[in-house]
């Protein structure tokens, strides 16, 4: 299969005018006459996945994550970014993102509410179309709130979470924003959640939540983010049946601990 119809496939499910502004997303490098027969799936395109598909053969990676997002003037080996772009290049990776409009078009707040068993749910924050980052629903029991971080941490498989709020409050009412999520933080407060589970939270934005009636779960940026590997995998091999490709979606070897 060519990357072109590849690329066609993947803009199916999150099509590109669902990003943000500021994002960049769809093909970042490579042609899209390529042939692709092994497609890696990351979260993340670090130097470490580069070096990995460069390696293993890999003729794809398909990554949440953009590893660019501003303009690049100059593309050599004295930069990171520049040095990345080049080993992909020369060695025909076709490199493709889906961030924001994987975000908000039908992928990652719904899939991360759908895991954690959310009820009459509806978008957190619309951004298009009556689509948008994050989803808020309710559980199917009411918890407290180390009760919930608990799930959270049994349903994302992580082995911790940091919790902002008395671990005894009562929580019905859930938001969840896969990523970072401090900028909705007054999304959450204005549809009365008892709870929202996201990311980088910091220590002030933490407390500050609380007193305004807002407990917080910190999951941690890649904690529920990395869900994007299992998902897309498990889209993508729906339209492939009969075609001669692997995808591999690789988590902990390039995962942030």
């Amino acid at each position: 299969m060519l990357c072109s119809e590849i690329v066609k496939i993947l803009d199916r499910q999150s099509p590109p005018e669902y990003a943000l502004d500021w994002d960049n997303v769809g093909l970042l490098v490579g042609r899209g006459s390529k042939e692709i027969k092994k497609l890696l799936l990351v979260v993340d395109a670090t130097k470490a996945v580069c070096d990995y598909a460069v390696k293993n053969g890999f003729d794809m990676i398909v990554s949440h994550h953009p590893m660019i997002f501003k303009s690049v003037k100059k593309i050599n080996d004295n930069s990171v970014l520049g040095d990345k772009i080049l080993s992909l290049a020369e060695a025909g990776v076709c490199y493709y993102a889906m961030h924001t409009n994987f975000d908000t078009k039908g992928g990652m707040g719904k899939e991360a509410a759908s895991l954690l068993g959310l009820k009459n749910t509806e978008v957190l924050e619309e951004t298009l179309n009556g689509e948008g980052i994050g989803e808020i629903g309710l559980l199917d029991k009411t918890y407290d709130l180390y009760g919930l971080s608990q799930s959270v941490k049994e349903t994302f498989d992580l082995n911790n979470v940091i919790i902002y709020g008395n671990r005894e409050t009562k929580i019905e009412k859930v938001a969840i924003c896969p990523g970072s999520g401090k900028s909705v933080i007054g999304e959450a407060l204005a549809k009365k959640a008892d709870c929202l589970i996201t990311g980088d939270i910091g220590h002030h934005d933490g407390i500050d939540a609380v007193e305004a009636g807002l407990t917080i779960i910190d999951a941690s940026h890649y904690g529920i983010e990395k869900i994007f590997m299992t998902y897309m995998y498990n889209y993508l091999k729906d339209f492939l049946i009969g075609v001669d490709m692997e995808i591999l979606d690789v988590g902990v070897p390039f995962e942030v601990v």
